[in-house]
């Protein structure tokens, strides 16, 4: 007869509360995205979990949780929120993290958490992304109305962009500061996990920024990439610039219509052409801030035109935490809303 470690109602939030605030923000010291990320997955679990078991949210322990229900969360995400591979195997690596986690707090855990711990991530297709040629990028970047204030923004945010395939996560943070225009001619970025890495500037480039800097609050605090109210522009913002002016070049370049290009095409297709352009691999990925050469690679795969030139070099066929916190159940939503 299977054994269930024993748990009072109050554990599962205690360990919750441990793990955000102990563990993933004092110790690991994780980026306020990531914390985000976490946190969101058990804004969904822990409702799904009092659904399933036909209990409230403030009666859940962790006798509630087992693989089955895990497995059933995970379609759920997939059929009903119709979330892709990538955030399924998210959500899975978070409840996994806060898991073991609470497995070193409590070892009579482990015989029954074990089970979910062998839950195996999805396998993901292989996508075909999206980049734009040198004639496309061209063109967009011909689109912003540069005798106005907002074009000669937009001009910026499209040219750092292309320049340093920037995530669009980096470049809204960006601040007066993160640009040399004197010594290294680079921009300085601050990445994933807190990497920072330094990406040369083209003298196009620093021509245009040394313009677009006399423009801006000479503090160098100011935002490189300002919204009409001075403040640093959003995800949102960059997307809805981008989109706009991907709708005027298709006029002007017919390929251009009807395709789906995100900010993160435009660092799909920096990678691309310095590859093009005979740039090693590994430059590439300290330029975009890869932590895996294998992220990098998938450019070389992706590119067609180096597969035909391959495949004409080939001869023809025939030829040679410890301390207790007490928190109430009810109060987990609450508390993960405050992160």
């Amino acid at each position: 007869m299977k054994t269930h470690a024993t748990a009072t109602t109050t554990d599962l939030a205690s360990a919750l509360k441990r793990y955000f605030y102990s563990f993933l923000i004092n110790q690991r010291r994780l980026s306020k995205h990531t914390v985000s990320a976490y946190r969101d997955t058990f804004k969904l679990f822990l409702p799904y979990i009092a659904r399933q078991q036909k209990k409230c949210l403030s009666t859940l322990c962790f006798n509630d949780i087992n693989a089955d229900i895990v497995i059933l969360f995970l379609q759920h995400l997939e059929d009903e929120r119709k979330n892709k591979v990538q955030t399924r195997n998210a959500r899975l690596t978070a409840i996994r993290s806060f898991l073991r986690f609470a497995i070193t707090d409590k070892p009579d855990l482990l015989a029954d958490m074990q089970p979910v711990l062998a839950i195996p991530e999805k396998r993901q297709d292989r996508f075909a992304f999206d980049y734009l040629t040198k004639d496309e990028i061209n063109v967009l970047l011909n689109v912003p109305d540069r005798t106005c204030w907002f074009g000669r923004r937009d001009y910026i945010l499209f040219l750092i962009l292309y320049n340093t395939g920037a995530r669009v996560s980096e470049l809204v943070k960006l601040q007066v500061q993160d640009v040399d225009l004197v010594r290294q001619q680079a921009i300085h970025f601050f990445g994933k996990g807190r990497k920072e890495r330094i990406v040369p500037m083209w003298s196009r480039t620093v021509t245009e920024l040394k313009q677009w800097l006399a423009e801006l609050p000479r503090s160098p605090t100011a935002v490189l990439i300002p919204n009409r109210h001075g403040d640093a522009i959003t995800r949102f913002g960059v997307k809805q610039r981008l989109d706009c002016a991907v709708n005027k070049a298709s006029h002007a370049c017919p390929s251009l219509k009807n395709r789906h290009i995100s900010p993160h095409s435009i660092r799909h297709t920096t990678a691309m052409h310095l590859l093009q352009s005979g740039v090693d691999l590994t430059v590439i990925a300290l330029w975009l801030g890869h932590a895996k050469l294998e992220t990098t690679h998938q450019y070389m795969q992706a590119d067609i035109e180096m597969k035909r030139e391959a495949l004409a070099k080939l001869p023809a066929v025939g030829a040679n935490a410890n301390s207790t916190i007490n928190v109430k159940s009810e109060d987990i939503l609450a508390f993960l809303e405050s992160l």
